[in-house]
């Protein structure tokens, strides 16, 4: 879709791993469909994860006091936040869909993923109380987990020991993601791609490829918790 802008939010350390493998094919087809492709390669950004008093440039609202979340929500009313968070804010509303590319690390996001959600998607951009889920700020936008496992598909089931894999995408998908507004995609889930064979990997990859020629097309997934656990 010429004219769609997408930004991925990659979290792998290696460029050369499945991971960059995976992001390298998006930028490659959405690019070629004529979208313009943002990538925030957050290892090679050494993008800071911690979220601390050092986020916010002017002075504090309570300065005897410190709460990340206050003084984050008045500092992006001010324009104070450091210019790391405004750069990925402003690539996140520029956007018509954000990708995020990391492996699963106990049941979530790397630690430089969840940093990435905690300072980017603060309160009074991504969402205001009132001014979430539905109408979450963020609402218009695609978002998508494209998640590599450690695990084989069969453990994740509800029958496997690691149980359904929805059941992990709770709080990403609908406590983050659709709690500021996103329209959330089917996520893609890779399982097991280091123990996987040359050919399944190869699958895996043209599965994705396959997938980006039409996402434009694709229905975002019902945001009920029926969805994800069940009746």
């Amino acid at each position: 879709m010429a004219g769609k802008k997408v930004l991925i939010v990659y979290a792998h350390q290696e460029p050369r791993s499945f991971n960059g493998c995976l992001k390298k094919v998006a930028v490659e087809t959405l690019s070629k469909q004529g979208c313009t492709v943002t990538v925030s390669d957050l290892y090679a950004m050494d993008f800071e994860p911690r979220a601390t008093r050092n986020d916010i440039t002017g002075p504090l609202s309570n300065p005897e006091v410190f709460s990340y979340g206050v003084e984050a929500y008045e500092a992006c009313k001010k324009r104070s936040l450091t210019s790391d968070i405004v750069d990925e804010q402003k690539k996140v509303q520029e956007a018509d869909l954000v990708i995020f590319q990391f492996p699963l690390y106990w049941f979530s996001v790397p630690a430089i993923l969840k940093g990435w959600m905690d300072r980017v998607l603060c309160q009074g951009f991504a969402f205001d109380l009132p001014g979430f889920y539905d109408s979450g700020f963020l609402k218009g936008k695609l978002a998508l987990l494209s998640i590599t496992t450690g695990s084989t598909a069969e453990m994740y089931t509800k029958t496997g020991v690691s149980g359904d894999f929805k059941y992990f995408l709770w709080p990403l998908q609908h406590g983050t993601l659709h709690f500021c507004g996103f329209k959330v995609l089917a996520p893609q889930i890779s399982f097991a791609p280091e123990t996987a064979s040359e050919e399944e990997r190869k699958q895996m990859v043209a599965s994705w490829a396959q997938r980006l020629e039409t996402i434009w097309q694709e229905v975002p997934i019902p945001c009920t918790r029926s969805w994800y656990f069940g009746q």
